[in-house]
This record gives C-alpha cells, sequence and structure tokens, in this order.
C-alpha cells in the first residue's frame, strides 16, 4: 500500500473544490486546477492569478462559507491554485489525481489524454462521476493507467457526507484499491462502499428512484409539496430536507440531468419510465426555478418567509399546515423502525403516500441485486451513509415486518421480487439477524444467514450490547466491558444531557476501574451527539423554586466527579462527537485524553442562558490559562485569561474539532479522528498505550497563578466600553464581571496563587447568585420555549 503525501484535484467546482478542502482538513497538501476562465480579458491573459480566477475563487469559497469545507482557517494554505493549461506539471508530485469535472464522457476522456504524460507512473488517478461507467472512461487509455484507474464518487458536501461510493475497474491493481479504500477510511473519515460498475452505482440509483417514486405519487394522490415532505422527513427516517427541500438545495437542474440520464442509460430497467422527469420538472426547468441557486423553486424566500409553489396555479403561496392523523401519532416515537412502522399502518392520505413509497422503493431495492450489489449490507449502507437514511431499505423491511409487508404487498397486486419469497420459504423472518455477538445478514446464494464482517479499526457498542448486559446501568447512562480490560461509560439520556445519574455511572467506572484492575475506561456513546450539557428544564424548575439548596448539590456533585475524573489512578479517555456543549464540554476536558471525532463541536456556551460554566468548566479554563504561561520570569497570564475569557464570555463554539485547539478546549496531548465510527476504538487504544506507558495521575492544582484585582480592572474597563459602544447590554456587563470574578481568581493580587478547589468554590458561589436573577431566569425559559438565547 502506498502513502498519500499530496493530491490534486481537477475541476474546482462544489464538488471538487469541496474535494481539495477535505484533503487539506486530512493534512494532504492538495493541487486545484480549473480552466482558465471563458470571459478574461485580453489584458488577464498574462496574468497569473487571473487565468487560475476559478480554483482561487473556490478555495476562497470553501474558506468563507459557513459551513464551510475547511475544518479550521489553517487548510486553506495546503490548496494550492492552478489552471489546466498552465500548471498540469503540478501533477509529478502527486500520489493521487482525482478527475471532478462536468459529467461529460468527452470532456472527461480528452482530459485523461491530457493529463497522462504529466501522472507519475505509480500514481492513482480517480473520476468523481456520480454514474458514468468506469468502462466507458477508461477507453482507448494504456495499460498503466487502467491499472491506478478507479471511480471514487464523494458525496455533497465532502466534507459532511459519510458514503464514499469505490468502483474499480477489471484492470485496477489490487494494491490501488486498497491504498484508496484504507486511506479514505482512516485519513479522510469515510464510510467506504465498494460498488459494482453500473449506472448510478448504488445510492444514487435507489435514492433516485425514490426520489422519482415521490414526484409521480404527490401528483397521482393529490398532495401539496408542503404535505410530502411532512411525510418523507422524520416520519419516513429521513433528514429534515425531506424531499422538496431536498431537490432545492442540490438544485432541479441537477435531479432533472440524473433522472433523465438513469432513463437513458438504464432501458432494462423495469421502472425506466418512472425516472423520466415528469412536466413540473420540465417546465421548473425550462423556467429556471432551480432550487436556492436561483432563488426560487419548490419554496421561495420573501423576506422572513418561505413561500411554496403551488402546482396547480403555478404561483407562490403561504405554506399551510400540515395535520394527518398518521403523523400526530408519531409524536414521542424516537426509534426511525416502530416510527415507519406505525406511519404505514395508518389510514389517511399521508399513511397511503408513505405505503405506497415505501412499498415500491423497498421491492426495487430487492430487484438490484445482484445486479448493482451482492448483499443488502452494502446498499443500507450506502443509503444510510450518503443519503442519511436512519435505516436502509432491508433495515426498514425488518423494522415493518418482512412476511407481514410481503402479504399486504401481494393483496395489493405488487410484484415482489423472488429474493424476498425465496428468504421467507427457507423460514427466515428478516434480512438481518444475530448469531451471538456476531450480526449476520442473510445471503441469497446459499440461502442462509452469514456473519458481516467487521470493520478494522470500528468498535460499535451495538455489538458490545448484543455480546451481553452491562456491568452496571440506570436510566442515564451504562457500564460496559469493552474488551482488553477497557471500562466503557456510555450516555444515553435525551440528547445525552447530563444528569445526577450520569455523574454517578462516571463515578462508578472509576471505581471499578481501580478495584477491579482494569486498564482504564472511555467515556464515549455513539448517539448523534456526545452531550448538549446539563439538563436545563430540571435547573430552571429548581431555580424557579428558589431550590438553591438542591441547584448547590447538583454543581457539587459535578466538581465531585469531575476532580475524580481527573484524578484517577487508571486513565479515563473522553471520546467526544458531535454537539460537545456546557457540562458534556467539562465532562470531556476533565478526562486525561480527549480523542474527538474530526466533526465534534465544543463549547461553553452557558451564557448565552445567563449563567456561566459551573460543572469545573470556568476553572478549567482558568487553570489552562495558568498552564499555557512561558515559563519566562514576568511572563504576563493575562492574554491567556483574556482567551478564556473571551471563548466563554462570547459563548463561542468549535465548527471542528480541529477549530476547537485554539479556543483551548483541546490541548496537544488530545487526538482527533477524522473517521466516526473508529472514535471509540481510538479512545480505547489511547487508554491501553496509557496503561502500558505506566500511566500516573497529574500533578494537583495547588498554586494556580491568576490575573486577581489588575485583571478584574482590565474586564471591567473593557466592559464599560463595549456598553458604551452599544455592543452589550447592561445584563451582559453584570455577566462578564461574574464572568471575571471566576477566571481571575476574585479579590486577590496577581502575584498571589490559588488552588482549584477555590476557584470551583468561586465557580458554584457565582452561579448560584445567578440563579436567582430574574434576568437569568428569563433567559433560561426564552432558550427552552425559543431554542434561541435572549438578550436582555
Amino acid at each position: 500500500m502506498k502513502s498519500i503525501r499530496k493530491a490534486a484535484v481537477i475541476g474546482a467546482g462544489t464538488m471538487g473544490s469541496g474535494i481539495a478542502a477535505h484533503f487539506a482538513n486530512a493534512g494532504v497538501p492538495c493541487v486545484l486546477l480549473d480552466i482558465i476562465p471563458p470571459s478574461l480579458k485580453e489584458v488577464e491573459r498574462g496574468n497569473p492569478q487571473a487565468r487560475s480566477r476559478l480554483a482561487i475563487e473556490a478555495i476562497k469559497r470553501q474558506a468563507e462559507e459557513k459551513p464551510g469545507g475547511f475544518f479550521d482557517a489553517a487548510g486553506a494554505p495546503l490548496v494550492e491554485p492552478g489552471n489546466i493549461e498552465d500548471h498540469l506539471e503540478k501533477l509529478r508530485d502527486c500520489d493521487w489525481i482525482v478527475e471532478a469535472v462536468t459529467e461529460k464522457i468527452d470532456l472527461k476522456k480528452s482530459l485523461y489524454q491530457k493529463i497522462a504524460p504529466f501522472r507519475r507512473p505509480d500514481a492513482i488517478i480517480s473520476s468523481n462521476t456520480s454514474g458514468i461507467a468506469l468502462k466507458i472512461l477508461t477507453e482507448g487509455m494504456d495499460a498503466g493507467f487502467r491499472q491506478h484507474f478507479l471511480i471514487t464518487h464523494f458525496f455533497n458536501p465532502p466534507r459532511y457526507l459519510y458514503l464514499l461510493e469505490v468502483v474499480p475497474g477489471g484492470d485496477t491493481l489490487p494494491e490501488v484499491l486498497e491504498t484508496v479504500e484504507t486511506f479514505a477510511e482512516i485519513r479522510l473519515g469515510k464510510g467506504v462502499v465498494r460498488c459494482k460498475d453500473t449506472p448510478n452505482f448504488i445510492a444514487n440509483r435507489i435514492g433516485v428512484y425514490a426520489m422519482a417514486s415521490c414526484a409521480r405519487l404527490t401528483e397521482e394522490l393529490g398532495l401539496t409539496f408542503e404535505e410530502v415532505d411532512a411525510i418523507t422527513g422524520s416520519p419516513l427516517g429521513r433528514p429534515k430536507t425531506a424531499s422538496y427541500r431536498l431537490q432545492d438545495l442540490v438544485g432541479i437542474d441537477v435531479s432533472y440531468f440524473v433522472m433523465e440520464n438513469v432513463a437513458k442509460l438504464l432501458p432494462y430497467d423495469e421502472s425506466r419510465d418512472l425516472f423520466k422527469p415528469t412536466e413540473l420538472f420540465t417546465r421548473m426547468v425550462k423556467e429556471g426555478r432551480l432550487g436556492r441557486k436561483t432563488g426560487a423553486g419548490f419554496y421561495k424566500k420573501e423576506g422572513k418567509d418561505i413561500l411554496v409553489l403551488d402546482a396547480r396555479t403555478f404561483q407562490y403561496r403561504p405554506q399551510k399546515p400540515v395535520s394527518f392523523p398518521s403523523l400526530e401519532a408519531l409524536k414521542g416515537e424516537k426509534s426511525a423502525g416502530p416510527r415507519i412502522k406505525k406511519l404505514i399502518e395508518g389510514s389517511d392520505a399521508a399513511a397511503r403516500f408513505a405505503w405506497k413509497h415505501l412499498s415500491g422503493t423497498l421491492c426495487y431495492s430487492a430487484r438490484r441485486i445482484p445486479e448493482i450489489a451482492d448483499d443488502v449490507v452494502a446498499i443500507d449502507r450506502a443509503l444510510r451513509w450518503g443519503f442519511v437514511w436512519e435505516l436502509g431499505p432491508f433495515e426498514i423491511w425488518d423494522a415493518i415486518g418482512v412476511r407481514e409487508s410481503v402479504e399486504r404487498m401481494k393483496k395489493e397486486g405488487l410484484q415482489v421480487p423472488p429474493l424476498v419469497t425465496d428468504m421467507l420459504a427457507s423460514g427466515r423472518e428478516s434480512f438481518y439477524g444475530r448469531e451471538g455477538a456476531k450480526k449476520t445478514a442473510f445471503d441469497f446464494p446459499s440461502r442462509k444467514p452469514k456473519p458481516i464482517p467487521g470493520r478494522p479499526g470500528v468498535l460499535l457498542l451495538a455489538d458490545v450490547r448484543a455480546a451481553g448486559q452491562p456491568i452496571k446501568s440506570n436510566r442515564c447512562a451504562s457500564l460496559w466491558d469493552l474488551g482488553d480490560g477497557v471500562l466503557g461509560v456510555e450516555f444515553h439520556s435525551k440528547m445525552n444531557s447530563i444528569s445526577a445519574e450520569t455523574l454517578e455511572m462516571i463515578f462508578q467506572a472509576i471505581d471499578e476501574a481501580e478495584r477491579g484492575g482494569w486498564a482504564g475506561a472511555v467515556v464515549g456513546n455513539q448517539a448523534e451527539h456526545f452531550s448538549v450539557g446539563a439538563n436545563l428544564v430540571e435547573l430552571s424548575a429548581a431555580a424557579k423554586e428558589k431550590r438553591f439548596d438542591l441547584i448547590d448539590g447538583m454543581i457539587r456533585n459535578f466538581h465531585r466527579t469531575v476532580l475524580r475524573m481527573r484524578y484517577a489512578a487508571k486513565p479515563v479517555v473522553t471520546a467526544t462527537h458531535g454537539y460537545t456543549f456546557g457540562g458534556g464540554c467539562e465532562i470531556a476536558m476533565a478526562g486525561h485524553r480527549i480523542q474527538a471525532a474530526a466533526e465534534t463541536y465544543f463549547g461553553l456556551v452557558e451564557l448565552g442562558v445567563g449563567l456561566i460554566p459551573a460543572g469545573g468548566g470556568t476553572r478549567e479554563l482558568a487553570c489552562r490559562a495558568h498552564e499555557a504561561v512561558p515559563l519566562s520570569v514576568g511572563a504576563d497570564i493575562f492574554p491567556f485569561v483574556r482567551r478564556a475569557f473571551e471563548t466563554i464570555g462570547q459563548a463561542k463554539s468549535s465548527s471542528s474539532a480541529a477549530e476547537a485547539r485554539p479556543l483551548g478546549f483541546l490541548l496537544d496531548r488530545d487526538a482527533i479522528t477524522m473517521n466516526r465510527d473508529r472514535v471509540l476504538a481510538d479512545a480505547k487504544r489511547a487508554v491501553l498505550f496509557l496503561a502500558e506507558q505506566g500511566f500516573q495521575p497529574p500533578r494537583r492544582r495547588d498554586a494556580v497563578r491568576v490575573a486577581g484585582k489588575p485583571g478584574l480592572a482590565e474586564f471591567e474597563i473593557a466592559m464599560h466600553q463595549f456598553r458604551q459602544a452599544g455592543y452589550v447590554s447592561d445584563y451582559d456587563v453584570h455577566l462578564g464581571k461574574s464572568l471575571a470574578q471566576v477566571l481571575c481568581g476574585g479579590e486577590v493580587d496577581d502575584t498571589d496563587t490559588v488552588t482549584e478547589e477555590y476557584l470551583l468554590d468561586l465557580e458554584r458561589e457565582v452561579f448560584l447568585k445567578l440563579c436567582g436573577e430574574p434576568k437569568t431566569l428569563d433567559r433560561i425559559e426564552y432558550m427552552l420555549r425559543n431554542g434561541k438565547p435572549l438578550r436582555n
């Protein structure tokens, strides 16, 4: 397997520049080339900047957009812009060249001829095509080119969407395939699905069928676009963008092209006619109603209002409330499987739409085996990872009951694929099952279940749960044996909010690790988010009832837990991902290492609800300010305290794990994992590494240097200036002073040192005072009601 030290992307459109940015996120320098702008003026023809303008502007867009393609500002300089007339020479240094130009066969093939002389003999080349056959793309290319060529189909945006479809050709060398798949898994953080060389591969083949099915059924059942979106989002286990909002996002012209292309490329497909764009789609493309990029599609924003297209009048109108009994019945149903099953058992128009759409999609998916994939696992992963479905087609079929749904399909005259009826005839009732701890999938050729091969470097809690019972468990958290002498604390409360039960489980885990001869413990989970912080509803109720004794107990318990984590005799590693806010961030920072997924969003955001971080977070950033001061005599601590003040005071949150370092949430000792499914395994390895190195807990923080009274004075002046300029309210100033009181160590001299226990007491006192402030209570209530902060 070869190393990928430098990459190139040719084509600086949305996809190409996004792929280049993601190479940079992985720390790999990347050349980004595009054509010389056709509109270049004569006087600009000799200007290198002007000739590479398309690539330069694409990099700038990826850096400036929110959310953008880069993890942080350090990524953009790793992408080197150029053009394909002047800079093909730069390809000689590249280990992997990705072609991401427009989906035109002749254009791609002529480009390959052009770059072939500049490609090193061992350099990998791939196409980001979304559906053109590999054998067509490599026609006429020499053997060396074909041996190093494959398709790598990224999904948009490349930074965020997990799926990478990889299509090898008959001539592709095994080591080329292994290099790309391994690099993509580990360095790019992708979920790789190997596909066959068939039109649209797996995800788009099924996804486009689902899209076309929605379009036809909307007309057939006479539903509005907002009604269909209400049905095909969360109720069917799909993203909130649902169907028509998704079309507006990706571009209606793109959807039109994909459907038209599938219809042309699949003359043998039994559902070919379904793929042909409807009259509605054709008219929208003709009139330039292409979605967000043109300002109007199925939806249109006017001022603060989002209007929807009326299919009958072709005019935009206000959206109408969507109400169906079958949708109302789903409220409170967290799991996708039961939610979908309950929906299709309804009798109203929404339930009929859902059943017709789902039954067609399930049967179509089954008919594609073995054409596009040999097993159900590849299809389910492709739809979950590429289209962000909560469950893939065959996982949905299991959830609604295969035999029960097949009988319903037959009654309604639907042709059920023989693969499915054969499975039922064999006595198997589901596509998936378990044999002990091993998850199995039904193998159609042998007509029996086979274990699903494990993914190296991936540890899934679902497999741990299937292997046995937890060591300990309560309503909010469980303690598991992760193997190799490592314990795992899993949160499983709503949004993984931190409660007394969560803290108690962490405490018990450390006790167990120390007493039971374990190597150490990992604190992590595989829900959507690591933790959104403390339970604000419980805090609000206690504050309104003036139960300050209860709040005091909550804070003391939190402090007891974070200190227990920090000074545990066995290593504790926190494995973070997604939202890691408030108390979740404080728990994360309390461990001896953080193993963060690249897409972890850290933040101490309590000031947004009129409070300061009081789970040890304010104390932690004050101590980190002290530890960051250079050892030179007379070094000033205030700049480091000011950074902590700005981080907490402005409720800053990182847009990635990389961005968390300059904010002070991640330290040099902490590590980042690009692939979200590998975080727990990497955290477990970190525990074992620390244990093998003869782990010793850190020293007590008994002499923490603080900014003291001079620091408080500086913050007071700064806040006065902000108030005079109208940037903050009087209450913001009050909150700022309260925060500064803790970060500066209170009314002490700047030559004094304090203990971290002193800082924790100060943190608790300030928090309790703020809980009694009416304006803080207003901020908390407003956040709970509206999901956004109040400035009062």
